[in-house]
This record gives structure tokens, C-alpha cells and sequence, in this order.
């Protein structure tokens, strides 16, 4: 395979005068960008792992009442999946915004649209009260707060990721990455808390709270988010008067191949995830007979270790690359499926929680940390905002059915290896991807170069017709 590697020193056709000095000291100070950037992501992260707690714990029992316990289960991890159907089309919507009007607005709207649904979902009255309009409404918020979700990843990334220098942009973005563990710890806390109460208390109001607190956090996020100005790239794009009118329709046509493999590297990551945590809280508690408290454990652990080490591995690929971390991680969600849920399946609360924490300290850490520098990396300014949503939210779109399809492969195969099948798939869709993607480490930005498929090939960059 020719090596399609970009010079360090070479620009992004047309976007030479756009580059500016990227290790220049940010204008605004970075504590300021990732204040802004991690209370966003983590009121992202906040309400979408609530819904998934609420979804193997609560809702089972609150919506689909009429059914069976597995039933219900997967019927309850379906309507989890199906906020996911509308990521790629907030992805397209939010990324123009961000490419056009720029990522602070964009970023606005998405905060709002998030906090607002899950505020209602915590209003929402159950089955017996109003029938079958109760699930009609869940998976109807579900799939607004899916739209919101869509947008603000990307958005978060680019926040920090365009106000740092670029030698230390793999550090600076992985603190918005870590919004997922610092979200996930907040939901699993206050979750933990009100389940505390005696069980027809915590299904008839305690579930509700920490939904209805979802609302303090959006107006903190927007208050912060106030003071942040426009990425330095984006203003560099404007002042050119270079915004393109369709980001998207640029993306494909300039970065098709960049923009299938950056869906593909992210498969592993994004459903890994669904298995390490709502399914396997859903999986452990029900089929493995577990208590409720050692699956809640168990993922906390993995978002502790998660917590910890994402710093860790965005300032490790700021010195060896993004794309040999990026293997690493991918190679280890293709390889610990089997041992993972051979542990959880042993039965007892050492083992379960030995898995979880190994899995906290593995692959889906090594990848979700430097992604928003390693895919912002690969793409131009003028479409950073749009190549990032549809590459990574289509692939979360299929990752938010993996706790239904997992439910269901369990079912029918009468134990776990089916999951492990599927771990090893998708670690190996990412690993193949990675490979086929550049290194992009101090390296010039999104070049078309780098892309056999675009309008630019070859290490010259060299136009073609």
C-alpha cells in the first residue's frame, strides 16, 4: 500500500491562507474552552446515561409492564437505541450551523434541545396512566434528545480541540472526551442514591429526580458557554470568507474514504461502550441474577479508570501519534469480548467487577480519548464540523441497538459468546480502519491529499480530474 502520509509541512489545498499560527498561545485561556467544552459534553453524557440506566432499571417496568422481564428489558433497551436513529440527522443539521454560523452557536442549540427532553422524560406519567401514550412519548423525547445529541459531540470536541496549540491538542481534547466517565458518574450517583428508597417509592417518583436536576445542569452549561469565544479557526474561515454553503456535499465529495474509514475506526469505541455498560447492567441484573448494586459497581469502576487515564492517552498520542494508540485500543476490544464475559459469567462479584475494571483500563479509553483531535485532524476547517458529526454519529447510531441486539443474541443462543462474536467484529472493523487512516499528528490539517478518493491524490498532492 503507497503511503499516503501528509508532510508536516504541507497545507490543505485552498486552505493555506487559513492555517495561521496553531502553536501560537490560545487567545482565550484554555480553562475557560474546557469549562465551556466539558459542561457540555458531560450534560451530554449526564442525561444519555441516565436514559440508559433508566432504561434497564426503571423503564422495563414503568412502560412495557405487560410483558415479560426479558421482554420488557429488550423493549425498554430498544427505546434506549432509538434516540440514536436521529444523531446522524442532528449531525447534519448542527454541523452546517457550526460550519456556517459557527460551533458556538451551534453548540447553544444543542445544550437546550438535550436538557430540555430530559427534563420532560422526568415529567413523563407511566403505563397505567395513560396507556400506551406513555412509550409513544418516552421514544418521542427520546428521539428529540437523539437530535440535540447529534450536534454537541462534535461541537465539544471542536471547541477545545481549534482553541488549542496543535502540539498539545491531543491532551486539550481528550478533557471534552471526558465528559462520557464524568457524566456517566453523575447519572450512576444520583440513580444509586434514590434507589435507595423502598421500591414503589423510587419506580413512582425517585426515578424522576435526577431527570428533573437535568435542568440546573443545562442552565449552568449555557451560562458558561456565554463567555467562550468563537475557535480561532472558525474565525480564521469567516474572516477569508471561506465557509463553504453545503459543508456536507463538500465532505463527500473532497473526503469520502476519510469520512467511511473515521465511521469505521469508530464502530469499536461506540459499541464496545453499549456492551460495557447498559447491556451488561441490563445482562448481569437479569440473566446472571446478580444485585443490582454489583453491576452499578462494576460500571463505575469502569468510568473511574476511564476518568483517569483519558488526560493520560490524549497527552501520550501528543508524543507517539494518534494512530498507533488508536490500534492498540482497537485491537484490545477485538480481543477481551470472550475473557470479559467469561468473568461476568463466572458468577461471582470478584470476578464481575475484575472484568469491568479491566475493560475501564482497555480499549475503548485508548480510542474515545484522542478522537476529537485524531478526526478533527483529517478534515479541513471549512467542513470540520459536518465531516465530524455524520462520521461519528452514524456509527453511534448502530452502537445504540447493541444493548437491544445483545439482549437478543443472549436470548437466543442461551448464554453470552454471541456478544463476544460481536466484539470481536467490531474491534476488527476499527482496527482495519485505523490502519488505513494517516497519521495526523503535527501534520497539516484535513488535507485531500490524504484521501485517494477526493479531488486531490499522491504525496505531492498532484490535482486530478
Amino acid at each position: 500500500m503507497a503511503d499516503d502520509h501528509v508532510p508536516a509541512d504541507a497545507a490543505p489545498a485552498g486552505d493555506a491562507e487559513l492555517a495561521g499560527d496553531r502553536d501560537a498561545p490560545p487567545a482565550q485561556p484554555m480553562r475557560q474552552v474546557i469549562a465551556a467544552s466539558l459542561s457540555g459534553a458531560a450534560l451530554e453524557w449526564y442525561d444519555f446515561n441516565l436514559y440508559g440506566l433508566s432504561a434497564a432499571l426503571v423503564f422495563n417496568k414503568l412502560f412495557f409492564p405487560d410483558v415479560s422481564p426479558v421482554l420488557g428489558t429488550l423493549a425498554s433497551l430498544a427505546t434506549f437505541g432509538v434516540g440514536f436513529v436521529l444523531r446522524p440527522v442532528g449531525a447534519l443539521l448542527f454541523g452546517h450551523l457550526g460550519d456556517r454560523v459557527g460551533r458556538k452557536k451551534s453548540l447553544v442549540a444543542t445544550m437546550l434541545i438535550i436538557g430540555t427532553c430530559t427534563f420532560l422524560i422526568g415529567l413523563l406519567p407511566d403505563y397505567r396512566a395513560i396507556g400506551i401514550w406513555a412509550p409513544v412519548l418516552l421514544v418521542t423525547l427520546r428521539m428529540a434528545q437523539g437530535l440535540g445529541l447529534g450536534g454537541e459531540w462534535a461541537g465539544a470536541s471542536l471547541l477545545a480541540v481549534e482553541h488549542a496549540p496543535r502540539h498539545r491538542r491531543g491532551f486539550w481534547g481528550s478533557i471534552p472526551q471526558a465528559g462520557g466517565p464524568v457524566g456517566y458518574l453523575m447519572a450512576i450517583g444520583l440513580v444509586s442514591l434514590f434507589a435507595l428508597l423502598p421500591e414503589d417509592e423510587f419506580l413512582s417518583w425517585g426515578w424522576r429526580v435526577p431527570f428533573l436536576l437535568s435542568i440546573v445542569l443545562m442552565v449552568a452549561g449555557l451560562l458558561v458557554r456565554r463567555t467562550i469565544q468563537e475557535t480561532p479557526d472558525f474565525e480564521r474561515v469567516k474572516s477569508a470568507g471561506a465557509r463553504e454553503k453545503a459543508p456536507l456535499a463538500t465532505t463527500l465529495r473532497k473526503y469520502p474514504r476519510t469520512t467511511a474509514l473515521a465511521f469505521g475506526a469508530r464502530l469499536g469505541e461506540a459499541c464496545s461502550s453499549q456492551v460495557y455498560q447498559p447491556f451488561i447492567i441490563a445482562y448481569a441484573t437479569t440473566t446472571r441474577g446478580y444485585p443490582q448494586y454489583v453491576a452499578l459497581v462494576g460500571v463505575v469502576l469502569y468510568n473511574v479508570l476511564g476518568l483517569l487515564l483519558m488526560p493520560v492517552a490524549g497527552a501520550v498520542s501528543d508524543r507517539i501519534g494518534r494512530k498507533p494508540l488508536y490500534l492498540t485500543g482497537a485491537a484490545f476490544v477485538a480481543a477481551s469480548g470472550f475473557p470479559y464475559l467469561a468473568l461476568v459469567d463466572e458468577g461471582s462479584t470478584a470476578a464481575a467487577w475484575s472484568a469491568m475494571a479491566l475493560a475501564g483500563l482497555g480499549g475503548a479509553v485508548c480510542m474515545s480519548s484522542i478522537q476529537g483531535a485524531y478526526f478533527a485532524e483529517l478534515f479541513g476547517a471549512r467542513v470540520r464540523y459536518s465531516a465530524l458529526g455524520i462520521a461519528t454519529q452514524g456509527s453511534a447510531m448502530v452502537a445504540g441497538f447493541v444493548p437491544a441486539i445483545a439482549t437478543a443474541l443472549v436470548a437466543g443462543a442461551g448464554g453470552s459468546w454471541p456478544v463476544g462474536v460481536l466484539l470481536a467484529v467490531v474491534g476488527a472493523i476499527s482496527f482495519v480502519s485505523a490502519w488505513l487512516l494517516s497519521e495526523t499528528r503535527g501534520g497539516a490539517e484535513g488535507d485531500p491529499a490524504s484521501d485517494p478518493g477526493s479531488l486531490m491524490k499522491g504525496r505531492k498532492g498532484r490535482a486530478t480530474s
